[in-house]
């Protein structure tokens, strides 16, 4: 027997910096339709918003549910300013990505994309997305299996052709190793780069398989739809279709 799933009517944009944040996705996922985030560095939006007091403690309640043991603490100790930076105070940042990082930084971005996504769907069943850039290759596992682990309901991907984020999101509800390749410029012919996530590293101790999110990448011309709906390595739930006038 086919189950049949009601798909919202609005999709909500998961656009900039924190411009589609926690608060906007869960406003448009408690009228039943698909809030979305924008999972853009919300690693340096999470430390920033720290280092800001976190006026109203969203940011440490949120953080309080990561399930990895002392990744909250570790972070709230570093960069908690419980009365905010001075005025002149410049804010402390976090290391540039790489493309092989340290486990603890892998662990800040799942704990910041974990953090938006808790939050949006805390209190209430509707429906919350993230978005991502394809483009923006390195921190894109960490960050997927981050929001998995807050249960995200769907995942937009656009800014190129993510065929590798299906199989990505198969293997990480699982709990197991995922892997994309790398784009180098500059690679001799037959050469190749990889990016790699292993979700064992982190600590999770509940093994339980993860509710793999609905897929949906973001195109704009039919070309690209044919190659996903064929080439992806695993299942492709549907299509956002973007016009000229979506921007970006």
């Amino acid at each position: 027997m086919t189950t049949v799933v009601a798909l919202p009517r609005i999709i909500q944009g998961g656009m900039g910096v924190a411009v589609s944040n926690w608060k906007l996705a869960r406003a448009v996922s408690l009228v039943g339709q698909l809030g979305v985030i924008s999972g853009t560095v919300l690693d340096t939006v999470l430390v920033r918003r720290l280092q800001d007091g976190d006026i109203g403690g969203d940011m440490r309640r949120g953080i309080r549910r990561f399930p990895v043991d002392g990744v909250a603490d570790e972070v709230l100790k570093r960069y908690f300013l419980p009365e905010g930076r001075r005025p002149d105070q410049p804010y402390k940042l976090i290391p540039m990505y790489k493309q092989r990082v340290s486990v603890a930084r892998q662990q800040l971005t799942m704990l910041a994309n974990f953090v938006e996504v808790y939050l949006a769907k805390e209190g209430h069943s509707g429906p919350v997305g993230i978005n991502l850039l394809t483009k923006v290759q390195m921190p894109n596992m960490a960050s997927l299996y981050g929001a998995m682990l807050a249960g995200v309901d769907y995942v937009l991907m656009g800014a190129g052709i993510p065929r590798e984020f299906p199989g990505v999101l198969d293997a990480l509800a699982e709990h197991r190793s995922a892997t994309i390749r790398f784009d180098v410029d500059g690679l001799a012919a037959g050469e190749s780069e990889v990016l790699s996530f292993e979700p064992l590293e982190h600590g999770v101790t509940d093994r339980t398989p993860l509710t793999r999110p609905r897929f949906l990448p973001i195109i704009s011309a039919s070309s690209l739809a044919t190659t996903l709906a064929r080439k992806a390595n695993g299942r492709v739930d549907g299509f956002i279709v973007e016009g000229p006038t979506a921007g970006g």
